[in-house]
């Protein structure tokens, strides 16, 4: 079962908020690890998050907490959102973001999944 916050994780996030149906969300894909929804400010055709259902800020903090079972979950969800979109032939990026450094604009771990036409080099030379 997914653990419980710790007590530097902001609950007040929109990830919980959404988690427990405060704010809607385009559900794409929902188990009992893991949500699945579209981005509201799309990067490409397909761009979907997708959030563990337990409150973890980040990959660290994900990988050092979670179960066993809480990891296999999520990871295999990213695996079957992709499949699910279609995107296993043509091709997907996955993106994590962590702290403030990289961008992370909402503190619950969440994958982006893009999608949908060809998306270039990872990172402008």
């Amino acid at each position: 079962m997914p653990v419980a916050a710790t007590g530097d994780y902001d609950d007040a996030n929109i990830f919980a908020r959404i988690l427990r149906g405060e704010i809607p969300c385009k559900r794409v894909y929902e188990d009992e690890f893991a949500l699945a929804f579209e981005d509201i400010n799309p990067q490409a055709p397909v761009h979907v998050l997708v959030i563990p259902k337990a409150a973890y800020r980040s990959w660290a903090d994900f990988s050092g907490r979670a179960s066993d079972a809480e990891i296999a979950g999520f990871v295999r969800a990213v695996g079957a959102v992709a499949r699910q979109l279609g995107l296993e032939a043509p091709g997907y990026r996955l993106l994590a973001n962590a702290g403030e450094d990289a961008h992370q604009e909402v503190p619950h771990l969440h994958v982006h999944l893009f999608g949908g036409r060809p998306l270039g080099p990872m990172l402008a030379r």
